[in-house]
């Protein structure tokens, strides 16, 4: 193909006038269109061959032009080189270098979408939202997405240093980060929090996410769980498929989970659930979003929104409703193509508004603060337990335990997950007086009617 531009480029010099004149005509015949426009790509591409200041490799300039034209689509498409392929293969299988944030280009502008659970970006205190403004003192206006993941990127120990707008409080902040290799943990702090209360958090959906929350969701049952507060807060998404997975796990078989609309009949689909696998289906529900919360984290929450299979608590989430294939090429480089939107069951577009909890809980963070005598009581208190892990007989076991406490105190810390608790707790108390009303109540004969003339009903169905 490229001989091809090279050679029409060519007699395209010879006959400048005429091709300028061609390349000028409008047509409503599409593929006439296209072979002309197809002649003024080549045009330029000669042109700059034999012309630019610098010599470029026909490699070069094929693969900024198709960078400039994914980039030119929207701000989730992107044309993948050899390397940048690899490394998103990489990243769903949950290792790979760098801060440990999701980004994406929102209203023109680089985009934290989340920063991954314990990572350099988490511990320095980025948030879901931040705009990064400059890296390495380079404004970042201009850049593409692939662009700036190459340059958040880098050996393991080398730093990075941003700044950062937070729009709520129309502030910049300065960050420095020391890159790491970051390995995502997809299933973290699964457990029994109070009255039978099971707790999952989900950080992202990848290859074995969905292999991992089953086993989280058996060692609940066999912990004697009936219910779950399920965490999606700062999830970012990741693989649909693994997404649609884990949300089929709470649904019936045939309820709607998510449409796709696209151009081509084949990206217009709607995708159910299917009485396979592990099902969780009487458990009363509670999921946590936030801004951090996208894509396939959206999806799962709008489902279970919409299907009155669970309450949604937290905050709007972040409002990615666009689905992205890759598609390989010929030689090892790759399109990241937006081929189609996803809509919720109830046909809503969530694509720049995201999900709408039912219950809206804002975030309480402690304060950074604290007297002189409560951090010296601190210390002191880690010194004696220090001392007690040292001597256990078992230092390992006796670390994840301290561990498993330390989560366990900060989790029924957390303000959001204490109002799941309790929406959990009133689910269990309406569910027990339903029960008691429907044994207490006469059973109707097959004569009795209300006064509107239509059978009489007791409610069966409640939002769990």
């Amino acid at each position: 193909m490229l001989k091809k531009f090279i050679i029409c480029g060519s007699a395209l010099l010879m006959l400048c006038a005429v091709g300028t004149h061609a390349f000028s005509q409008n047509t409503e015949d599409p593929a006439r269109d296209l072979y002309s426009q197809v002649e003024l790509f080549s045009y330029t591409l000669t042109t700059i061959q034999s012309e630019y200041v610098d010599e470029k490799t026909p490699k070069e300039l094929i693969y900024g032009s198709l960078r400039g034209m994914l980039s030119s689509l929207d701000p989730h498409s992107q044309f993948l080189d050899e390397e940048e392929y690899q490394d998103l293969k990489t990243e769903t299988e949950g290792r790979f270098g760098g801060l440990g944030i999701e980004i994406t280009i929102k209203d023109g502008l680089l985009t934290v979408v989340s920063p991954i659970e314990d990572t350099p970006a988490w511990e320095v205190g980025m948030k879901a939202g931040d705009r990064i403004v400059e890296i390495e003192g380079e404004l970042t206006r201009d850049l593409t997405l692939s662009e700036a993941v190459k340059r958040l990127r880098g050996e393991p120990g080398t730093k990075v240093n941003l700044t950062v707008l937070r729009e709520e409080e129309f502030k910049l902040y300065d960050f420095s980060i020391i890159r790491e290799i970051i390995e995502v943990e997809d299933i973290k702090d699964t457990q029994i929090l109070e009255d039978r209360i099971g707790y999952i958090r989900l950080t992202e959906f990848r290859e074995n996410s969905k292999k991992d929350f089953d086993a989280a969701i058996q060692d609940l049952q066999q912990q004697g769980a009936d219910s779950l507060i399920f965490d999606l807060r700062n999830n970012p998404g990741g693989l649909l498929n693994i997404a649609i997975e884990v949300t089929d796990t709470f649904l019936p078989d045939e309820h709607l989970i998510v449409s796709t609309k696209g151009r081509r009949p084949a990206q217009t689909t709607e995708t159910r659930a299917h009485d396979t696998g592990l099902k969780i289906l009487n458990w009363p529900i509670v999921v946590l979003i936030n801004e951090g919360s996208a894509s396939g984290s959206e999806i799962l929450a709008g489902a279970l929104k919409d299907n009155k299979r669970a309450v949604i608590l937290g905050n709007q989430s972040f409002g990615k409703g666009s689905v992205q294939s890759v598609i390989p090429l010929p030689d090892g480089s790759a399109l990241r193509l937006t081929t189609s939107k996803y809509f919720t069951p109830s046909g809503i577009s969530i694509h720049g508004t995201g999900i709408t909890p039912d219950i809206v809980v804002e975030k309480i963070y402690p304060q950074l603060s604290e007297s002189e005598e409560g951090q010296k009581n601190k210390d002191i208190d880690k010194i004696f337990e220090d001392v007690r892990l040292k001597e256990s007989d078992n230092p390992q076991e006796a670390q994840r335990q301290q561990k498993e406490k330390e989560a366990r105190e900060r989790l029924l810390n957390d303000n959001q997950i204490q109002s799941a608790i309790s929406v959990i707790k009133g689910i269990k108390v309406y569910k027990k007086l339903l029960a008691a009303q429907e044994k207490a109540a006469p059973q109707p004969t097959p004569s009795a009617v209300t006064a509107t003339g239509t059978a009489e009903q007791t409610p069966s169905d409640n939002p769990s």
